[in-house]
This record gives C-alpha cells, sequence and structure tokens, in this order.
C-alpha cells in the first residue's frame, strides 16, 4: 500500500457524466482536487442509464435474486445516501419507508417460496431487518389503497428510494457551484488522456460505452447491455405510501411512487443492447398489471415509456479494474452497476475514493466488491 494520498493536490478527469460520473466528480471536488468531467452527452443525462430507473434501494427485495456481495454494498448505501443527499444544496426526494409486496391468490405458493428465501437470507445476514407477514388488517393500516384488492402481503423494513431524475439534476447543479470543468457533449477516450499525463488519474465511468476495455484480453464480450423497460404515470387518484412489488410468475411488477402522484413502473429484463421504443407487449403486460394493484391506474396518464440498457458484466456484479503507474493508480474503471445502480452507487464511490487516496480499499474486501489490477495486459485480482 502507497502512502495516503492528499487528492487536494490531484488533478483527475472523469470520463462518463452518469451516475457514478457525477457522484465522484462531486466527492472529489469537495476535497479541493481539480476535476475534469468528459460526457459525450448533456448534463440533462437523457442518454444515461441511470434516468431510465425507479431507484429503489432495497437490499432485502434484492437478495431473492442477487449475490451477498451486493446486498452488502446496498446495505451500506443506504445511510451513505442520506448524507450524501443532505450535502447537496438541491433537494432530492429521499424515502426510507420499506417495500410493500403483495401477490394475488393463484400466485401464493410463489410468495411463499420469495419469503422463505428472505427470511433464510435474514438468517445469514443479520444487518437485514426481517421481513414482516401482514394481514388483511395490518395490510389496510401500512398501505389502504390496495386493502380492498389484497387481504395479505408482506413489509420490508427500513428500505427505501430516491427521485433519480432530481438527484440527477441536483448534481448537475452542485458541480456548477464547485466549479468543475464539465466539458458535455464532448466524447474522449480514457487511455488518450492517460497518456496527456496532465492528470493524477483517469477515471472511466462510461458504462455500455466501454465495452471495448471490457471486452479485450482474455475477457471477450465481457460488458453487455441488458435492456429495462419503464413507464412513468401521472396517477393522482392512486395513493400509494412506498415502492411495491407484485410477485407474478411472467411479470414481478415493482411500482415506485415519487412525489406530485408520479409513479415508475417497470418489470421488465431483457438480454439485448437494443434501444428501440418499448413494445407493445411490454407496455399491455406493465399497464394489465399495475391495474390489478390499483384501479386507480385506469385513468392514469402515461407520461412517457422509456427503455434503456444497463451496463452488465458476465457474473452481473459490479467490478472496478485499475492500472497503475510508478506505484500509482493512474486509471480507474468502474463498470457492471447493472440493475443496482442507485441502489450500491455510494459503496462504490467509497470504494474508488480509498483506492485514490490509499491505493487500495478495505471497504472493497469488506462488502465483496471485486478490484481487479491490470499491468500489461495481465490480471491480478487484488480484491
Amino acid at each position: 500500500m502507497v502512502a495516503n494520498l492528499n487528492l487536494s493536490n490531484g488533478k483527475y478527469a472523469i470520463v462518463g457524466g452518469g451516475l457514478m460520473g457525477r457522484l465522484l466528480a462531486v466527492a472529489l471536488a469537495k476535497r479541493g482536487a481539480q476535476v475534469d468531467l468528459f460526457e459525450k452527452g448533456g448534463p440533462d443525462a437523457a442518454h444515461a442509464a441511470a434516468r431510465i430507473a425507479a431507484a429503489m434501494l432495497a437490499p432485502l427485495a434484492e437478495s431473492a435474486i442477487t449475490e451477498d456481495s451486493v446486498v452488502r454494498m446496498g446495505l451500506h448505501s443506504l445511510p451513505r445516501w442520506k448524507e450524501l443527499i443532505s450535502e447537496l444544496s438541491d433537494a432530492v426526494f429521499f424515502q426510507q419507508d420499506g417495500t410493500l409486496i403483495l401477490w394475488h391468490r393463484q400466485d401464493a405458493s410463489d410468495a411463499e417460496r420469495f419469503t422463505a428465501h428472505l427470511e433464510k437470507n435474514c438468517h445469514a445476514n443479520s444487518e437485514l431487518s426481517s421481513p414482516q407477514k401482514l394481514s388483511s388488517e395490518t395490510l389496510r393500516e401500512l398501505e389502504p389503497g390496495v386493502a380492498d384488492r389484497f387481504n395479505q402481503g408482506l413489509y420490508l423494513p427500513n428500505e427505501g428510494q430516491l427521485d433519480n431524475r432530481q438527484l440527477l439534476d441536483a448534481l448537475a447543479s452542485e458541480l456548477k457551484l464547485l466549479k468543475v470543468n464539465c466539458c458535455w457533449y464532448t466524447e474522449v477516450d480514457p487511455q488518450e488522456l492517460r497518456k496527456q499525463f496532465e492528470y493524477q488519474t483517469v477515471i472511466d465511468c462510461r458504462g455500455t460505452g466501454a465495452k471495448a476495455p471490457w471486452s479485450s484480453g482474455n475477457k471477450p464480450n465481457a460488458l453487455r447491455g441488458v435492456r429495462g423497460e419503464v413507464i412513468r404515470l401521472y396517477a393522482p387518484e392512486v395513493k400509494l405510501r412506498r415502492p411495491t412489488r407484485l410477485i407474478h410468475p411472467r411479470y414481478p411488477i415493482y411500482i415506485a411512487p415519487k412525489e406530485n402522484d408520479i409513479y415508475v413502473v417497470g418489470a421488465t429484463e431483457i438480454e439485448s443492447d437494443d434501444l428501440s421504443e418499448m413494445s407493445v407487449r411490454s407496455a399491455m403486460e406493465l399497464l394489465s398489471a399495475v391495474y390489478t394493484v390499483h384501479s386507480g391506474f385506469a385513468e392514469a396518464r402515461i407520461l412517457e415509456m422509456a427503455t434503456q440498457c444497463r451496463p452488465t458484466l458476465k457474473n452481473n456484479l459490479p467490478e472496478i479494474r485499475t492500472k497503475k503507474d510508478k506505484g500509482l493508480v493512474d486509471l480507474i474503471m468502474i463498470n457492471g452497476l447493472y440493475r443496482h445502480g442507485f441502489m450500491i452507487a455510494p459503496a462504490v464511490l467509497d470504494c474508488a475514493l480509498q483506492l485514490l487516496e490509499q491505493g487500495s480499499s478495505k471497504t472493497a474486501l469488506e462488502l465483496g466488491l471485486s478490484i481487479t489490477q491490470i499491468d500489461n495486459q495481465v490480471e491480478a485480482i487484488c480484491a
């Protein structure tokens, strides 16, 4: 390990102005560093995967389908989100009122298996809060808007959500206040920036735009896009208080209520890099499923049907790769946050900052985040 570096003495280039790029740029600038941010799109993040997301912070719910390391990163990130948002000049909607799980009578056996899986995960990780089974009465107290259609449910305490678009806008505003040099609509190659020797470290946060370096060497096609589709609805007749998930064998939807009666609805996950418009089938399944949760969605207004591809590695787990020059990390590549970008971003941020300061990351070891050191095309796992 090298001696701790004073980040305020360094100049850093960040390539990619999505969620991770903005978080890192703000964090480094707050520490007094000089930061140049390069992004091929604009400050509105119109083409970023982070813009098309529900931004649910649900480590227990996600534990049913992901690895323990991602769950630990999610648990680490929940309190960090509170801190990060509180430090921003612009307000960002943040909620931590738990997650509601619902199912129709014919899907009761799937719900039992799901509940058993969550309970098993809670036994294995004491930081997770055990799911609470809801009767008809307790469901009506917790979420009265769905009590007429469901007579039981599952409540996952302590889970949360935020408004992804408010956050991206707030981070863009913070970059201005911190006088970060934002080069919007500018596409650059991180390797070319390294050769200029102007920057202490170049950080590549381009997501699916970084396929070439992530698929080189002995890992061809390592990075891929997984298509996600979401619908944004304006539904003033629906008064859901917290993110709600529906257990269903074909389309297990989620409904994330934002401010001002806006709801983000999604479910689809397609192994494809296709960025074309939403299919009729997906739209019909999402809308019909959401109507079975609350009849008020019948009169909802469709604000947007959107698609985006989430950057995903072969194991569906995030990874950081580094290159060193004379013992110092001069390139950091962050990728593979998949469907868990908002849930785990603060954990990845903290690990990257430790790498910059210390040359290694104790937090990454504790959380199980893989850090791979690349030297002369030879890869050595260091975490």
